[in-house]
């Protein structure tokens, strides 16, 4: 819309854990709006208040700022449109759903759940496909165009329950430019006579997202592919009021991995990954509680990174795929979103988290570190944390991992990997472990470099090869086969701690000695 302010809304309903396709369409709104110096708005849509579960409009609060996604107006922050909650606005919806019955562009309907079970069994049987309340049906029907007026009158008088449903034309084009799809034209006749306010007194989601969008000036309906099949009914609406549409653009959905079919909670289930950024619990089964991706430890500028690149891409031949926020708001825009849909990958999840690992400064990794060093009552230096975060910084995909992964540098080993034992530790191991030792005592300008020097000489010396001994070295300073720098690691311990986890490796394993 040209010449109007930029004005975008996320507008989730409060029914459980925010699912990661939710995440990214508030994501997709939030960029859009600060790349055009917009406004991002918040209403949580609750309409449907039998799906109204506790703690879910907490959940979706806490989620999106994890993610860094920040409101202009919410249900939280206010703002000039309030209120932001459709529950709280329902008063208004009856006004403009009355406007249109007694424009002649919506109707009452008192039909009986077991009178429309009637109807669809009537289409059923007369092998109609997808039986609905439309153009055709409703004249069969029990409603204000087949009643007589005074018994419409009688009825609503009486407090009969009814609800209210748009009349669709029965035969008109429907077109609307789609930003991310091209234009999409629908034939009135294929659409049904929706409900608009429920006998409750409550609107559905096609009034209330309409008039809430018009009052609240949105300019943008930025939203899941999933709405598609509605949006001409609500191009309709728009029409019907008078007002001008905003401008759609449906999102392509996520898929399963396989590529095939929308991702789901049970799909994240079987294959072992989260769909929620945060654990959700549900408050009617505590019991059963979904992880999220902050418990699993993954950064939320990673998660957040990787999100924006599952349906849209910076386009240009680009090979870049690290981007800060403020680049990916520089970056975005609605044309480089994709039409089809995009393959989870929660191995590329990883791989974001990894990268973003390796660019922290080591001062923020040391804090992952530190609780564990507390936990096992053990006191080191800023510094010396630091330097083993630099070393182990490429060698891990969580900052949790962190302790896991380096915990030798710490605590002398009380355990040596079994296979390389079975496998190494041998005569010719023990022979270079013990002079190797004897020789990193007269070692005066001490070094790792030095030691690994000292190292060589000692097997060159026994006529071996160093290949052949190094795992039994790694093994008997840090109790595991494999690690980051060997050399490193000698530095940092120094040359007391070495001696002393080589003595302590050649009692303790004296009985596994192999010829």
């Amino acid at each position: 819309m040209e010449n109007q302010e930029v004005r975008v809304r996320f507008a989730p309903s409060p029914t459980g854990g925010l699912h990661l396709g939710g995440v990214r369409t508030a994501l997709y709104n939030y960029l859009f709006a600060r790349k055009n110096k917009g406004k991002m708005i918040l209403r949580i849509e609750d309409t449907d208040r039998t799906r109204f579960v506790e703690g879910a409009e907490a959940y979706i609060k806490e989620s999106l700022e994890w993610c860094g996604i920040e409101l202009d107006e919410s249900p939280w922050d206010g703002g000039d449109f309030a209120p932001y909650r459709q529950s709280e606005r329902k008063p208004m919806y009856m006004e403009y759903a009355q406007r249109l019955v007694d424009q002649g562009k919506a109707y009452y309907a008192f039909d009986t759940a077991e009178e429309l079970e009637a109807m669809r069994e009537r289409l059923k049987a007369a092998r109609v496909v997808a039986p609905q309340y439309n153009v055709i049906t409703r004249m069969t029907m029990k409603n204000s165009l087949t009643l007589p007026q005074d018994e419409v009158k009688k009825r609503l008088e009486s407090g009969e329950p009814y609800v209210i449903r748009i009349k669709v034309p029965r035969k008109e084009q429907i077109r609307f430019n789609d930003l991310v799809r091209g234009w999409v034209t629908v034939q009135s006749a294929s659409i049904d006579d929706k409900v608009l306010m429920k006998s409750d007194g409550m609107p559905t989601y096609h009034l209330a997202n309409v008039v809430d969008d018009y009052l609240m000036k949105i300019s943008h309906v930025i939203r899941g592919e999933e709405w598609l099949p509605s949006a001409p009914l609500h191009v309709l609406l728009y029409q019907y009021f008078g007002w001008n549409t905003p401008d759609f653009a449906h999102l392509p959905l996520i898929l399963k991995p396989n590529g095939n079919g929308k991702l789901s909670k049970r799909d994240g289930d079987k294959l072992g990954f989260s769909v929620f950024p945060l654990q959700w619990v549900d408050p009617s089964n505590p019991d059963k509680s979904s992880t999220g991706y902050r418990e699993q430890g993954y950064l939320s500028e990673a998660f957040v990174n990787f999100l924006a690149f599952l349906g849209w891409n910076p386009g240009k031949g680009s090979q870049k795929e690290i981007f800060t926020k403020a680049e990916l708001i520089e970056e975005f825009s609605i044309e480089r979103i994709g039409k089809s849909g995009a393959k989870f990958d929660i191995e590329k999840v990883k791989w974001y988290n990894q990268q973003y690992l390796r660019n922290l400064p080591n001062a923020e990794l040391a804090e992952f570190l530190k609780a564990d060093l507390q936990k096992h009552q053990i006191e080191e230096s800023q510094d010396r944390i630091e330097q083993v975060c630099e070393l182990m910084k490429e060698r891990i995909t969580f900052g949790n991992e962190l302790w896991q992964e380096s915990q030798y540098f710490f605590m002398t080993p009380t355990q040596y990997e079994e296979k390389v034992i079975k496998k190494k530790w041998n005569q010719q191991a023990v022979n270079v472990l013990t002079e190797f030792r004897l020789e990193l005592e007269k070692l005066a300008d001490f070094s790792g470099t030095n030691a690994k020097q000292t190292l060589y000489d000692v097997t060159q010396n026994q006529g071996i090869k160093m290949g052949k001994v190094m795992q039994a070295v790694r093994v008997a300073i840090t109790g595991v086969g494999s690690g980051t720098d060997l050399t490193a690691i000698i530095e940092w311990l120094g040359k007391d701690e070495v001696i002393a986890r080589i003595d302590t490796a050649l009692e303790t394993l004296k009985d596994r000695v192999k010829a």
